[in-house]
């Protein structure tokens, strides 16, 4: 047997460290545990991570393929790198714009950085982005609208010093566990509580001391009245307002009326004053994609922080903090020049600009000056045929983007070029598909949610005709733009340092972090601009060993990004939901995490019957309501964009009026509405306006799937 060797989990963004060994010979792996030394997780680990290293499940890609006479047939490398070439150099003869690119949280750091260095510098596309858009963007802008800065301010040892844990619009049981069992096991304290805001009872709602339950889209509003009330009875932290913020008079002065807002939320004014109470002791606040994936994600999570700044919620043991889904959505934010140039860097500011073209040797002129449309609009661009050329990296937009049916007809139409490790819905329209290693494959570096960097290695050689992201796109950059990279096989840890470089400085500061720092330490917070520094509680520098959070002053400690060194309140309001239910779709859909997902489900998609029905939960009182809409368990639920055939599991976790399908399922998305925050351009993807019908027998696509909507529906 090989020895065991430290690698980092892939499986979400909580960032536990493993250790793992394969056979002497064979594939696969033989042993996978938590490592014990790990400063994330100290051994501990999920089913789910162990059982997604060992055994990953879906369709291997093991050579390159390349679409003859409207099929994918095997090739090699040089006729798909070759191809690629030309059509790319002939698209941006027309215009930089003209090629596409979109990445992914699932690469590693220096995968990132190296996409992003070919599309920005290499190509000088304003259409380049990640899926992280769709997860975490909303996110991303309340934090720097709020804090000047992205990245939430709490780590992980912030979680046990917390006395209330209010999780909103997330189900980290499922999602994070090991996470969840810190939350768990502080909120069992005696003086501990844990409060769910979710629609749906789920397995972390379920666990709950408290569980609000707003109706879909309305968490603005419910944040707001909750904010309100914190006002009106007096709970607010003047000293800690006055001295470290700005905005709360402006703030105070957008409130609703909590009857209102309470109203609009379907939530009493009884529970509004209970979950504004909580912030009276030491708490912190997790969201998730239920206030992300919003057309009011940003002002939603900008509420939340609000909530925190009012309460003097601000310090350890407490604070806002969002839950990443994907391993390296943190890294590819710091690393990828999507949002921001390496380290925060700001696209707007020419100095920025001029120093990343100097460090990248590239005309100044060739980089975007702005970070471009985002994902959603960047489909769109594709499908009004102004973008030629479309390049995929571990990413599987068909099945993840809302509206899937006009994601397919646009990737469709366009010269579509999929790499990935596995067979997936996108790589079904490709034009050139290119295999790419797996992360127990893969060099590399991932940073989690909470800004700690650690290593990824590889146990094993990918199959041959297999190659690492980084490879493969260095090998792209050779033929287009042959000066950008040194090799066509770049050194990960060459590309790691050369990112760190351009963070010194930042406020993602990562220039003190090394590999080998990392081999001797497992894992780094950041910011670290030196090699003994390691970054703690976000924005504050007073001392934290004895900071008890809850609304702690500590004179001058804190140091916010803003002009005025002073954290910002948000005036945002309700302004209802993108798609309300009318006579036509008196129902709402929304989207939620399963246990056994991963991502879109290329390997884990275990949620389909035998005639490839997903499954929808529905309260069995509106299952009543709408009996001659279901036959032998199943029904067909429309929207304005499709009908999809579903299997049909009662649940009386779900609210009546509600429909739940898997989140980032193709059979979902087909049905999910393309609406974005005008912030962050993320999706909203938690609600749109749906209604049932009865499955027609006769109908050889409803039995397997889907169809174009057009239906008026079935109703008693």
């Amino acid at each position: 047997m090989t020895d065991r060797k430290p690698t980092t989990c892939m499986r979400c963004a909580v960032g536990c460290g493993y250790r793992q060994r394969t056979p002497d010979d064979g594939p696969g792996f033989v042993d996978v545990r938590g490592d014990d030394d790990h400063p994330t997780n100290r051994g501990r680990t999920c089913s789910r991570g162990v059982s997604e290293t060992v055994d990953p499940g879906g369709e291997r890609l093991t050579e390159p393929l390349i679409r003859r006479g409207g099929t994918l047939r095997p090739t090699d490398w040089d006729t798909a790198l070759g191809t690629i070439a030309m059509r790319i150099i002939e698209a941006l003869r027309e215009s930089n714009d003209n090629v596409a690119v979109l990445g992914s949280g699932q690469q590693t750091n220096e995968a990132a950085y190296a996409l992003g260095k070919l599309a920005r510098g290499g190509f000088g596309t304003r259409h380049y982005d990640a899926n992280t858009t769709l997860c975490m963007a909303s996110a991303v802008r309340a934090y720097v609208q709020a804090f000047g800065s992205d990245a939430p301010p709490p780590t992980y040892e912030d979680v046990p010093k917390a006395q209330t844990h209010v999780i909103w619009g997330a189900n980290p049981k499922i999602a994070h566990p090991v996470l969840y069992r810190w939350i768990a096991e502080s909120a069992a304290e005696d003086d501990g509580e844990l409060i769910v805001v979710d629609p749906v009872e789920s397995e972390t709602a379920a666990d709950a001391d408290l569980h609000v339950r707003p109706e879909p889209g309305t968490d603005l509003a419910l944040a707001r009245a909750v904010l309100a009330s914190v006002v009106d009875s007096d709970s607010v932290d003047r000293r800690f307002v006055e001295r470290h913020t700005e905005g709360f008079e402006a703030m105070v002065g957008s409130l609703p009326a909590i009857e209102v807002a309470a109203e609009t939320a379907g939530v009493s004014v009884e529970r509004v004053a209970e979950l504004a109470a909580a912030f009276d002791a030491r708490t912190i606040v997790y969201w998730g994609m239920g206030v992300n994936q919003s057309v009011q994600g940003t002002g939603t999570a900008r509420s939340l922080i609000d909530c925190c700044l009012a309460t003097g919620n601000l310090g350890p043991g407490s604070g806002p903090f969002s839950l990443t889904g994907q391993a390296n959505s943190m890294g590819n934010r710091v690393c990828a020049s999507k949002s921001s140039w390496p380290g925060y860097r700001s696209f707007e500011d020419p100095a920025h600009r001029k120093a990343i073209a100097n460090a990248w040797g590239v005309p100044l002129s060739r980089l975007p000056d702005d970070s471009g449309p985002g994902f959603v609009r960047i489909i769109d661009a594709i499908a009004r045929d102004n973008v030629d050329v479309c390049w995929t990296v571990a990413t599987n937009p068909v099945a993840g983007m809302p509206d899937a049916g006009h994601v397919t007809a646009a990737l469709d139409d366009t010269f579509l070029v999929a790499q990935d490790a596995f067979r997936s819905d996108t790589v079904e329209l490709a034009d050139v598909v290119l295999p790419a290693a797996t992360w127990g494959e893969s060099e590399g570096t991932v940073m989690n949610m909470e800004r700690r960097v650690s290593r990824v290695s590889a146990v094993r050689d990918p199959p041959e005709g297999v190659r690492q992201d980084v490879d493969v796109i260095a090998a792209v950059a050779d033929r287009v733009v042959p000066e950008l990279f040194e090799s066509t096989r770049p050194d990960p840890e060459s590309l790691f340092d050369e990112v760190a470089a351009l963070t010194r400085g930042t406020t993602a500061d990562v220039s003190g972090i090394s590999y080998d720092r990392l081999s001797e330490e497992l894992a780094v917070r950041w910011p670290a601009p030196e090699e003994t520094d390691q970054g703690g509680y976000r924005y504050y520098d007073g001392d934290e060993e004895n900071a008890t959070g809850g609304g702690i002053d500590s004179g001058d400690a804190w140091s916010f990004r803003t002009d005025s060194g002073r954290a910002r309140f948000s005036n945002a309001s309700h302004e209802g939901v993108p798609e309300p239910i009318d006579e036509q779709y008196p129902l709402t859909l929304t989207t939620g995490r399963r246990p056994d997902a991963y991502n879109t489900g290329v390997r884990t998609r275990t949620d389909a019957g035998d005639e490839g029905a997903t499954t929808a939960r529905i309260h069995p009182e509106t299952i009543a309501d709408y009996l001659r809409a279901f036959d032998r368990g199943e029904t067909v639920i429309e929207s304005r964009r499709a009908a999809v055939a579903v299997a049909v599991e009662p649940d009386g976790n779900v609210p009546p009026g509600l429909v739940w399908l898997p989140v980032h399922n193709p059979a979902a998305n087909e049905l999910t509405l393309s609406a974005a925050d005008p912030d962050s351009a993320e999706p909203n993807l938690k609600q749109c306006a749906v209604g049932l019908s009865a499955p027609d027998r006769t109908d050889a696509d409803l039995a397997t799937g889907s169809q174009r909507a057009g239906g008026t529906g079935s109703y008693p």
